[in-house]
């Protein structure tokens, strides 16, 4: 199979070549060590979870360290208040179902949506809840994972999203957590509340995703 030559594309590489005073059979010089950035080596898991935490309230993200498990009816009730939560969903996945998210929810009187409707009903709700499936503690950073189960949606509508994060969740930088997800069609990563800057670079908060971020490091025994 041959591919017909873009000379648009051909005339913008020939400069290149003339600016870097390079010829089209120049052999590629090798990678500086200057530019080879070593792993990260992370600290005790306990240090990683405070360091994700402490990056997150510096973006303006609330956070809380859960312990043990009969913590987290009182925790959910108090966002609830806080953030006067009346509509919510949640993925419904195995862990949040272990922790009985839904019907803690269901018992404050919250009125849950399905995450598979559509985009309006999702946007309507006050909260969206998630786990999460790697987190970077050197920037407060967490993806998740976008599958049946797991509706991309339920994290970038509402206008509060919970994420609950396991230490198990911890990576030491951004190659791991990118080879986790080496086959995965869709993925998202959540740095802080949505912000929105225009041209006069005014930031507002929420425009174009949860305008509040919680997470919660879920540390049980």
């Amino acid at each position: 199979m041959t591919t017909t030559p873009n000379p648009a594309r051909e005339e913008i590489l020939g400069k290149v070549r003339m600016a870097l005073l390079r010829r089209i059979d120049a052999p590629v010089p090798p990678v500086p060590s200057s530019t080879r950035v070593p792993s990260r080596i992370p600290g005790a898991a306990g240090v990683e979870i405070e360091l994700l935490l402490n990056e997150i309230r510096k973006l303006g993200g609330h956070t809380r360290r859960i312990a043990q498990r009969d913590e987290i009816a009182g925790a959910v009730a108090e966002l609830v208040r806080a953030e006067e939560i009346n509509k919510a969903t949640t993925w419904e996945t195995a862990e949040l179902a272990e922790l009985g998210m839904a019907d803690i929810l269901r018992g404050l009187g919250v009125e849950l949506v399905s995450p598979h409707a559509g985009p309006r009903r999702l946007a309507e709700c006050d909260l969206g809840v998630t786990s999460v499936d790697a987190a970077l503690p050197e920037t407060g950073t967490l993806l998740l994972r976008s599958t049946p189960e797991r509706p991309r949606l339920v994290s970038l509508l509402p206008r509060v999203h919970l994420a609950l994060v396991r230490p198990s969740a911890l990576r030491a930088d951004l190659g791991q957590a990118f080879a986790d997800v080496r086959n995965d069609g869709y993925f998202v990563f959540v740095t802080g509340p949505s912000r929105t800057a225009d041209i006069e670079l005014t930031v507002t908060i929420g425009v174009h995703g949860p305008k509040a971020l919680h997470v919660w490091s879920t540390e049980l025994s």
